[in-house]
């Protein structure tokens, strides 16, 4: 349900459409990159990008990444790849008006096209009456939800005391506070597939309850914020379409079975 404040507050969003030249997946479909695999006929980036606009919640938005005519119709900025999610994050942040200065982002990857207007609606509204002094906002769903909405989805799963929950695509970000967290979210990017450099970052303790299901959200939450430097929230969405990027075959033949069975 969404919980809207009198003024509807708005936001400005990046649109992270950019990826590997080489990208196996992309060229199988005949796209330079994921973002521009058709479904039903239009890119994946196509989707989402109308999602937003219609979300009535969305100003300006900044896409990083190769488009086609038809989403430039949709998109305010254009930027170049920059090679990196987190400098394309940094680009994109840059290239809306007022920059680091602007208000609050909403950072999105193009390959959700099962997210609708109203999913976004509900997860910006429920961010800025819940968190509205975070920095950064991290929406995550449980494996129930996604269960439910596509049985049989494969995703990747983290079991902690409050459930089980798969990362969203999506997140919130206070560009005014980027140069404070960006650096040190890149070290621990960097240490994820170093178990001894990320228990160096996060704590030996924090860890092992992590990997054993016992840590719970408001612990990491705090484990993050002091991570980071600056304030951090854990927002559980009941919208599983926000977590489920098409990253294989077996995804987008899901994606277009909910497209043909969707209502309307």
């Amino acid at each position: 349900m969404s919980l809207p404040r009198p003024d509807h507050p708005r936001w400005n969003a990046v649109v992270l459409g950019g990826g590997d030249p080489g990208d196996a997946f992309a060229a199988a479909h005949g796209a330079a990159v994921k973002a521009l695999i058709e479904l039903s006929g239009e890119p994946l980036a196509l989707h989402v990008l109308r999602a937003l606009r219609e979300s009535g919640r969305v100003d300006r938005v900044a896409y990083v990444g190769p488009t086609t005519p038809e989403m430039n119709s949709l998109i305010d900025e254009r930027v170049t790849d920059a090679g990196s999610l987190l400098a394309n994050l940094e680009a994109g942040v840059r290239a809306l008006p007022g920059g680091e200065q602007a208000a609050r982002v909403l950072v999105v990857t193009a390959d959700i096209p099962l997210v609708t207007p109203e999913q976004l609606r509900d997860v910006l509204d429920q961010a800025a009456h819940e968190s509205p002094n975070a920095a950064l906002v991290y929406p995550v769903v449980r494996r129930e939800a996604c269960d439910a909405a596509f049985p049989g989805v494969k995703r990747t799963y983290v079991r902690v005391r409050d459930g089980t929950f798969t990362g969203g695509n999506l997140f919130l970000l206070d560009p005014r506070l980027i140069g404070q967290f960006l650096p040190r979210l890149r070290e621990v990017l960097a240490a994820r597939k170093a178990p001894l450099k990320l228990a160096g970052l996060i704590g030996p303790s924090v860890l092992l309850r992590l990997v054993t299901g016992r840590l719970d959200v408001a612990t990491l939450e705090r484990k993050v914020s002091e991570l980071l430097g600056v304030q951090a929230r854990a927002l559980i969405t009941p919208h599983a379409a926000i977590g489920t990027d098409i990253d294989k075959d077996s995804d987008l033949e899901l994606a277009r079975r909910a497209v043909l069975t969707r209502p309307g």
